[in-house]
């Protein structure tokens, strides 16, 4: 099975990603990463950060002349801000002294993990939480998820996603863009994709788009920022990913797992799953037909816990970003005294990124449930079991 780990903060010098249980012989090049890295800065309403950064995956181990060897990977993905602000961040993060003469965060923002990190570890400055909880840590994130994207594509399976709403704005219902994203499907998931990221929102639809950038501007000039919903679609599955056997083996699971451990992700649905909620069975339910086909996908492409064969639709749901250029109100871990928060930069939305993140996150559950059901040490192996 495929895991990794990441570490790292947001304004220390890099992003460190090591990855384990890659099987060998997958070809893999830093420009695999790299293309991934740079979708997950699409998106207008984008902040000050994504003017400099730009992400270069470097690897260290684990590939040879361009292919996996089936040992670790590990890779180094550098904080730009790092090396752009050199009299002020190798301070702050200064690995090495006591951090005398910094000024310590003491403000904690309402909607991050301030607060309760600093509870939870004993803190008297909120900086540690700041850059560890920060979603920057989503890149590196991204570029060791990616490697399982690569060995699903050499399978045959794609991953795709797009912006369903911002804020206000957006479809009305999954059937208004139908029968758009069925045209896509027949040529794979990836496709929707070369429509999205076309768009300065990700959205298929240029009428919504162009609401949405309105929208952006609107609540901008408010101080405010904006939240959403996004949709992750894979194909090219096998029937039978996952398991009903045992609650830790259920795709579904894992998959809303994956999305909720995205920084601000605050729901997840599978298929029509909150819409099924308010209806009955027999409209609900994808009937099978000879052949066992299903003559709709309701469900999403899971049932019982396993993947149907049928594209699998993902839905995740993130809140508003919770820095604000309108103050909210805190109150001071050191002085008790109530205040108006400090300013940090950040993006309106960031929507249209985190469903570039949930592809990858998506990535690494769909590949241990191949690897799960198929196994092998090497790609050709694998290939030779799923065409069994």
């Amino acid at each position: 099975m495929i895991r990794y780990l990441t570490a790292g903060e947001s304004h220390g010098e890099a992003l460190i990603g090591i990855v384990e249980g890659v099987p060998a012989g997958i070809p893999l090049v830093a420009e695999d990463i790299n293309k991934h890295l740079s979708r997950r800065w699409l998106g207008y309403g984008r902040g000050g950060r994504a003017k400099f950064e730009q992400d270069l995956i470097h690897f260290y181990s684990g590939v040879r002349f361009s292919k996996t060897m089936g040992s670790p990977i590990s890779m180094r993905l550098d904080n730009a801000a790092y090396f752009k602000d050199k009299s002020n961040w190798p301070n702050v993060m200064a690995v090495d002294g006591d951090g005398s003469g910094i000024d310590p965060v003491t403000l904690p923002r309402p909607g991050h993990a301030d607060l309760t990190g600093t509870q939870k570890y004993g803190f008297d400055d909120i900086r540690p939480v700041i850059d560890r909880s920060s979603a920057r840590e989503t890149a590196i994130r991204v570029a060791c998820c990616s490697i399982a994207r690569r060995l699903l594509s050499e399978l045959g399976i794609q991953i795709g996603s797009h912006v369903v709403r911002i804020g206000e704005v957006g479809y009305s219902s999954p059937e208004s863009y139908a029968s758009q994203l069925a045209g896509l499907l027949e040529d794979g998931a990836e496709e929707i994709n070369r429509v999205a990221d076309e768009s300065e929102v990700r959205m298929l639809d240029p009428d919504l788009t162009q609401q949405c950038i309105e929208h952006i501007k609107d609540v901008k000039k408010e101080g405010d920022s904006l939240g959403g919903s996004y949709e992750v679609v894979i194909t090219g599955l096998p029937v039978g990913l996952g398991s009903y056997v045992q609650w830790d083996r259920k795709l579904d699971a894992l998959l809303g797992r994956a999305i909720l451990s995205i920084q601000a992700q605050k729901g997840v649905e599978i298929g029509d799953g909150i819409a099924s909620a308010s209806e009955r069975g027999s409209k609900v339910h994808d009937p099978i037909e000879t052949g066992f086909g299903r003559t709709q996908n309701r469900a999403g492409g899971i049932e019982g816990g396993m993947s149907t064969g049928m594209p699998i639709i993902v839905r995740g749901f993130m809140k508003p970003i919770p820095t604000l250029i309108k103050p909210l109100g805190t109150a001071d871990i050191r002085s008790g005294k109530e205040q108006p928060t400090r300013y940090e930069r950040s993006d309106v939305t960031s929507v249209p990124a985190a469903s570039t993140v949930a592809e990858a996150v998506v990535a690494l559950e769909i590949a241990n449930a191949v690897l799960e059901k198929f196994g092998g040490d090497s790609l050709d192996e694998i290939r030779e079991r799923l065409s069994r």
